[in-house]
């Protein structure tokens, strides 16, 4: 095989691979919108008010999968990275709860804008529920963000694939056996994993 097919091939899996993180991204963040937007739905219902902007999560959920793969594409955070990972997940989270704020304040301002009302008017209708509850859906989602950065950063340590193997694939598969109440590993097909994974990471870095 010639070295122009060896680059296209590592091309074709760079993109496979960035798609299928992405879309995982997009996966997660959607059900992840879709429930606080059912929560918020179920608490107007109280008062018979009909909420059912489900849309806005998907299009919170695209923009913000891509704005992630961005900041993985510019190693945001980049200085935490030889800490625990503890900092650079709390980091990122904290990060992308920012941007999920502004997010929401850019989704009142278009619905206002929708409505005919102005921006003074779109901001004192937004501001107006008290910060009470702007800092507990802020919180909200800042708790919901760690688990997610935290895989993100577990892969980027184990390598490239790694997670999705542990959670997508058999033990058996992987080179592991279970034995007793723990997990033993066979050497040779350990070393045969790691051979793999090291060929991927170098195709992606390609």
């Amino acid at each position: 095989m010639s070295s122009a097919d060896t680059k296209k091939g590592n091309l074709k899996d760079k993109i496979f691979h960035e798609l299928v993180e992405y879309w995982i991204n997009v996966l997660y963040l959607t059900l992840m919108f879709a429930a606080f937007t059912q929560y918020r739905r179920f608490l107007l219902a109280a008062y018979g008010i009909t909420y059912t902007n489900y849309w806005v999560a998907v299009i919170e959920a695209l923009v913000l999968a891509k704005v992630i793969m961005i900041g993985d594409v510019f190693r945001l955070g980049r200085g935490l990275e030889q800490k625990p990972l503890i900092f650079p997940t709390l980091y990122k989270t904290l990060i992308f709860t920012f941007f999920v704020a502004v997010f929401t304040v850019t989704e009142h301002v278009i619905i206002g804008f929708w409505k005919g009302e102005g921006l003074p008017d779109t901001f004192v209708d937004f501001f107006g529920k008290g910060y009470h509850e702007i800092l507990a859906g802020c919180l909200i989602i800042f708790v919901a963000f760690i688990p997610f950065f935290a895989v993100k950063e577990l892969g980027r340590v184990l390598g490239a694939g790694k997670i999705q193997a542990l959670f997508f694939q058999n033990r058996a598969e992987q080179g592991f056996e279970e034995s007793g109440p723990g997990c033993v590993c066979d050497e040779r097909a350990l070393a045969k994993h790691n051979v793999k994974q090291k060929k991927i990471i170098n195709q992606i870095e390609d």
